[in-house]
C-alpha cells in the first residue's frame, strides 16, 4: 500500500491537466518524493520542499505543489513561491491530505490515550479543512481560485499495519508538541481493537478514509475574465428570465 496517496494524487493531476484548454511548456513538480513524482512526468523539474523553494521568478508555466503543503509551516509563503515562479497565466496545482484524512484513526488513538493514561498528547498533525483553504489562493495573489476535495477509501488488515504503512509513507508524527518518548505497545494494541470494532470493513480487516485537496489557481493575466463592476449589467434580470419584476412592500 505504500505510495498509494502519491499514486492518487498523480492520476488527479494528470486528469486535471488534460482538461486544461492549454500546452505546458515547462513544468516543475515541488515534493519531498521526487523518486514517485518524476517517473509520471520525466519531462518536468524536481524541487524539494524546502521553506524557501529553489524556483526561479518566472520561470515556469505549470507549478504542481505535490503531497507537501500540509508538512508546511508557511502555507501561504509557499503559495506565494509558486505564484512568483509561474509565467502569467501559468497554472499552479496543490494537492496535498485533508482535514478528514484518517479521522478513524485519530478518533481510537485518543480514547485508548485517555483511556490508559487520562491525558492527550497529539499524534497525527492537524490537516486544512476544503472550506478554509480556497482563500490561501487570493491570499497568495493567484486568480481563478478553486479549492476541491476526493475521498478515498483504503482497506488494511488491522490498524497497526495502517500505522505502518503510513511510517513507510514519510506520513509520521513530526508534530513540536509530540511526545518524545516511545509510544506503549499497549496502547498502540488498544487502540488497533477500537478501530476493529468502530470501523470494521465489510471486506474484513478495517478501512481508513483519506481525503485529498486540490488547490487550483492561475498567476493573473490580462487575458483572463474578469468579473464585471457592480451596475454595469445592461440588461435586467427581469427581462432575461421573462418574468414581470414586482416592487418590494414594507
Amino acid at each position: 500500500m505504500e505510495g498509494f496517496l502519491h499514486q492518487s494524487a498523480i492520476l488527479d493531476v494528470q486528469d486535471r491537466i488534460a482538461l486544461v484548454n492549454k500546452t505546458f511548456t515547462s513544468g516543475v513538480v515541488v515534493t519531498g518524493h521526487p523518486e514517485i513524482w518524476s517517473d509520471a512526468f520525466p519531462e518536468w523539474s524536481m524541487a524539494a520542499d524546502e521553506e524557501v523553494l529553489g524556483l526561479a521568478e518566472g520561470q515556469f508555466d505549470l507549478v504542481v505543489h505535490a503531497m507537501a503543503l500540509h508538512w508546511a509551516n508557511d502555507p501561504v509563503g509557499q503559495l506565494i513561491q509558486c505564484r512568483r515562479a509561474l509565467r502569467p497565466d501559468g497554472l499552479l496545482l496543490a494537492i496535498f491530505p485533508g482535514g478528514q484524512t484518517l479521522h478513524q484513526l485519530r478518533a481510537v488513538l485518543a480514547e485508548a490515550e485517555i483511556a490508559r493514561t487520562g491525558g492527550l498528547s497529539p499524534r497525527i498533525a492537524p490537516m486544512g479543512e476544503v472550506r478554509d483553504l480556497g482563500g490561501l489562493l487570493q491570499r497568495a495573489g493567484l486568480a481563478l481560485p478553486v479549492a476541491d476535495t476526493i475521498t478515498l477509501r483504503a482497506l488494511y488488515p488491522d490498524a497497526l499495519r495502517l500505522m505502518h504503512d503510513l511510517r513507510a509513507m514519510g506520513e509520521g508524527n513530526a508534530l513540536d508538541g509530540r511526545t518524545r518518548r516511545p509510544t506503549p505497545r499497549g496502547l498502540l494494541l488498544d487502540a488497533a481493537a477500537r478501530y476493529a470494532d468502530a470501523y470494521p470493513a465489510p471486506e474484513g480487516g478495517i478501512e481508513a478514509t483519506f481525503e485529498l485537496i486540490t488547490l487550483t489557481g492561475w498567476a493573473p493575466d490580462d487575458s483572463q475574465p474578469k468579473a464585471l463592476r457592480p451596475g454595469s449589467a445592461q440588461q435586467r434580470l427581469a427581462d432575461a428570465l421573462g418574468t414581470t419584476e414586482e416592487p418590494v412592500r414594507d
